[in-house]
């Protein structure tokens, strides 16, 4: 009949303000009606080794790390609904204690329960565990909304982190599409230089030599006539 408190928060939010003061216990009550709630206050982390729980959480979540610790704040939670007396919590508690495929066991457990609680009745178990039932079924709904919320503000996150990073992307390969167009003029204008600088060369070098030659045979005539007029005069 447990009666501890958690912050379900905690369940798929990590709320870093979880110092907040403790909310004071509620006064358990006889049953009459079901009026307990899952508590919304903050919990500890809980550690795997704190149950020892009949129930198995292997199944289809055998590869999840976080399924013992979820299941644990679950546990707790529906230990702090029980009121005090016998009632569909204690019947569940000594049925799962022997074993749930036993028929033996609920007659053991409802056969006990009288003994405690005169007035107990198989309608009144199925009216507390369908109680139950519907508190687990809200907290589920809450924090499976407040989940997949998370999840796709992930994915929306991620995708605006893609479409920011694809256009960056673009734009570098545009940047660079641009760059080696003017790469390849250069190349362009460079080899035309070569080829142009090539027949200015040449027909520099054409004029030197011409130039050269040209004074060499007018130099020579002048020393023709230099020679005849000593020769012949």
């Amino acid at each position: 009949m447990a009666n501890e408190f958690f912050n379900w928060k905690s369940l798929f939010i990590n709320d870093e303000q979880s110092a907040t003061a403790p909310t004071p216990a509620p006064v358990k009550q006889e049953y009459t009606a079901p009026t307990n709630k899952f508590p919304d206050q903050a919990p500890p982390p809980v550690p795997q080794s704190t149950y020892s729980s009949n129930v198995n959480t292997s199944g289809g979540g055998i590869n999840n790390p976080y399924l013992a610790d979820v299941f644990a704040v679950y546990q707790k939670g529906f230990e702090s609904l029980n009121n005090p007396g016998f009632d569909f919590f204690e019947m569940y508690s000594s049925v799962m204690a022997v074993g749930a495929s036993n028929p033996q066991a609920y007659q053991m457990a409802f056969t006990m329960g009288k003994t405690i609680n005169s007035t107990l009745t198989k309608e009144l178990l199925l009216e507390k565990a369908k109680f139950y039932t519907t508190e687990i079924e809200k907290v589920y709904a809450k924090y499976d909304a407040d989940g997949n919320a998370k999840k796709m503000g992930l994915d929306n996150s991620i995708t605006a982190e893609k479409f920011n990073l694809t256009k960056t992307v673009e734009d570098l390969e545009a940047k660079i599409a641009q760059l080696q167009a003017e790469l390849q003029v250069k190349k362009e204008e460079l080899a035309k230089i070569d080829i142009g600088s090539r027949e200015k060369y040449s027909e520099i070098q054409l004029k030197i030599e011409a130039n050269n030659l040209a004074k060499g045979k007018l130099l020579e005539s002048i020393n023709t006539v230099v020679t005849g007029i000593n020769q012949y005069l």
